[in-house]
């Protein structure tokens, strides 16, 4: 399997199962798209703002739920086998990606798995064991979450710096050096919670530095 970042903003997810399980689906994809979860019961558990259905569809009328609400991604939650078998095949058809919570392992073509995140602003990192192992990669989320402190805003900051060099005609090398130097530069990551100020100013000197040309 090849990592993908997808952006479903305006998209809707379909969860069927309001378990623990299909309620962390939930929470998870509503934090872009508009998620409707479909179950006899519901957990009591946050669904992150999920549209909750209370409804017990068949095998027969899992092709319905799915061709009606037109989904992006349609996760099978429930502890029916069968079903989940069932919601599975009514995806592929209906050209859905699909994630199915009872399999582990190897996975079928246009199967998805949801990775375990670290998010700091627009830095995110993801960690999957392909299905294998959620205990490991909870754990290694963890562990990641402090080594990540403070990459979103150096995100921001290399961002608007690579933008103004570029329009500054550096030189691409020069340019990528540069940036490179910001990034790895022990000083800024310093001043990153002393406010814009003084990081920006840290990461000035370190391109001057470089490209010998920043005014």
């Amino acid at each position: 399997m090849i990592p993908l970042l997808h952006d479903f903003t305006g998209a809707t997810v379909l969860v069927f199962g309001g378990g623990s399980v299909g309620a962390r689906k939930a929470r998870r994809f509503a934090r872009e798209a508009d998620v409707v979860v479909v179950s006899p019961t519901f957990a009591d558990a946050d669904f992150g703002g999920a549209e909750r259905v209370r409804a017990a569809p068949d095998i027969d009328a899992v092709e319905e739920w799915i061709d009606g609400t037109d989904p992006a991604l349609v996760v099978a939650a429930t502890d029916d086998g069968d079903l989940n078998a069932a919601i599975e095949h009514a995806a592929r058809d209906a050209g859905a990606l699909v994630n199915r919570t009872d399999e582990h392992g190897e996975r079928d073509p246009e199967s998805v798995v949801v990775p375990a995140t670290v998010r700091d602003g627009p830095v995110t990192v993801a960690i999957s064991t392909g299905g294998t192992s959620p205990a490991l990669s909870r754990y290694l989320r963890q562990r990641i979450e402090d080594d990540i402190d403070g990459a979103g805003e150096m995100a921001r900051l290399t961002g608007e710096l690579r933008a103004e060099l570029q329009a500054d005609e550096v030189d691409p090398e020069r340019r990528r050096d540069a940036i490179r130097a910001v990034v790895r530069s022990g000083r800024v990551w310093k001043h990153l919670d002393s406010g814009r100020t003084k990081s920006r100013q840290a990461a000035e000197d370190v391109i001057a530095d470089v490209t010998g040309d920043l005014q």
